[in-house]
């Protein structure tokens, strides 16, 4: 079964506080519209960053409670579709990401999108890579800020988060509150301007409870590579944490001693950075699913 949830149901940190917005069945589909980052207040030349109510950044549709998810569980979420706008948003400025220092004054711009590119000038056409910057559950505790990333997802702005990409999400609370928003037209690893090109769009996703299986941060799988994903306060934290997960994915499902996944790791594996302008900066460690496809390891089965 496919539910729709317009834009109107949205919030701006995940929290088990929250209302549920829909009420759906392990199994279910999804299909979420979302405003951009801005929560779309900048939709034309005329609309300026210096105006902009802070208050109302990266807003995420939902939550869903999602039947039969309890604390200990892990949310399987394919993504089925992502769909985008006509025209998305750049953003930069004094203070803001990793040049802010280098600049005086507030920069936006809204840049059209056609032909599966996004005209950013005369000269240069982008092509897309639309993917789900903001994702995630509802943490055990206090509510977190959609703007900032964690083990229950959040803000990670990886851009594997894509389509026929699968996440796996640790269940904190009964229920899960699952919301997703923050859409990108393009957007390249660390986002270090503090922003992709950001769009309001479309998400379809899959939502599964798995059972019996444990995940301590986000795992997303494509169909090239499977990459655990980790944020702290610093990039050397959670290069740590990413690194650590896949090593302990690895010496749950396959036979091979710690040497060899360090070694085996070391061959093939890739470290990448998928922010570095959140409250916490976001590091995945991939590998290519070959390598789990020869133990027979099947992620949520």
């Amino acid at each position: 079964m496919v539910h729709k949830l317009s834009s109107d149901h949205y919030i701006f940190s995940f929290a088990k506080e929250n209302k549920p917005a829909l009420q759906i069945n392990s199994g279910d589909e999804v299909e979420f519209e979302t405003m951009d980052c801005f929560a779309n207040q900048i939709c034309t030349k005329e609309d300026k960053l210096g105006t902009l109510d802070w208050e109302r950044v990266n807003p995420a549709t939902g939550p869903v409670y999602v039947n039969g998810a309890e604390a200990g569980d892990v949310l399987k979420i394919t993504i089925k579709e992502i769909q985008i706008g006509d025209q998305g948003v750049v953003a930069t400025g004094k203070d803001l990401g990793v040049l802010g220092h280098l600049m005086e004054d507030l920069y936006a711009k809204v840049l059209p999108i056609k032909d599966g590119q996004v005209i950013f000038n005369s000269k240069i056409a982008i092509p897309l890579n639309p993917m789900v910057g903001v994702i995630g559950v509802a943490p055990a505790g206090e509510g977190i800020s959609c703007g900032t990333p964690g083990a229950h997802g959040g803000n990670m702005d990886t851009k594997l988060i894509a389509e026929n990409a699968v996440l796996y999400l640790p269940v904190f609370v009964d229920g899960a509150f699952f919301a997703l928003g923050d859409l990108h037209a393009a957007m390249g690893d660390g986002e270090i301007g503090v922003s992709g090109v950001e769009v309001a769009g479309k998400v379809r996703v899959k939502l599964e409870v798995v059972k019996g299986k444990k995940t301590k941060n986000p795992l997303v799988q494509t169909p090239e590579v499977t990459a655990t994903i980790a944020s702290a306060s610093t990039l050397d934290e959670a290069a740590q944490i990413a690194v650590e997960e896949m090593a302990n994915l690895l010496q749950r499902t396959t036979p091979l001693s710690i040497a060899e996944i360090a070694t085996l790791m070391s061959a093939v594996g890739n470290l990448q950075v998928s922010q570095v302008v959140d409250p916490l900066k976001t590091v995945r460690f991939s590998i290519p699913n070959p390598i789990l496809a020869s133990y027979g390891v099947k992620l949520g089965s």
